[in-house]
């Protein structure tokens, strides 16, 4: 299942009066339910009972953080930042910059980056998922330390588009 379909069935949920969706498509399994943002150190099921927007949730045997989104940056306020875009996070999970521990990150500040290339991993349910670069550019800011918890939607790059 690609991260568009993922992304609309997020919207779907928000936009309705279900509190539960899940999928399951040959061996991968979607669950989106309604609930609270998570609080950092508190584990996302204790608050699964009380209403908020959908999220997409992992099946977690120990408890899970999640960091509140970045207040998205003043990309306006600078004229030649006016047309740099913003890379956000498809899904909930823990972000990696780069492929193993002891690997060069996949992208830096400065970096010029084409469609399709992979600029970081993001942990969701024990499965890596590569979140590759919407368009050709270079990256001008990274939001996102490397191992941090991110949340669907958070911005992670900026990238000033060719």
């Amino acid at each position: 299942m690609d991260i568009e379909t993922v992304r609309e069935l997020v919207k779907l949920v928000e936009q309705s009066g279900i509190e539960e969706l899940e999928i399951v498509n040959k061996d991968t399994t979607i669950r989106i339910q309604k609930s609270p943002a998570a609080v950092m150190g508190a584990p996302v099921m204790a608050q699964a009972a009380q209403a908020a927007p959908a999220t997409v949730l992992a099946a977690a045997t120990s408890p899970v953080a999640v960091a509140a989104p970045a207040a998205a940056p003043a990309v306006a306020a600078d004229p030649a930042r006016a047309r740099w875009k913003e890379l956000r996070s498809p899904i909930v999970g823990t972000l990696y910059r780069a492929p193993a521990p002891t690997s060069p990150n996949f992208v830096n500040v400065g970096d010029h980056v084409s469609k399709g290339q992979p600029l970081c991993i993001i942990e969701a349910m024990k499965v890596m998922n590569e979140i590759e670069a919407e368009m050709a550019g270079t990256i001008r800011e990274i939001l996102v330390e490397n191992g941090s918890p991110v949340e669907a939607e958070a911005v992670l790059f900026l990238i000033d588009p060719d």
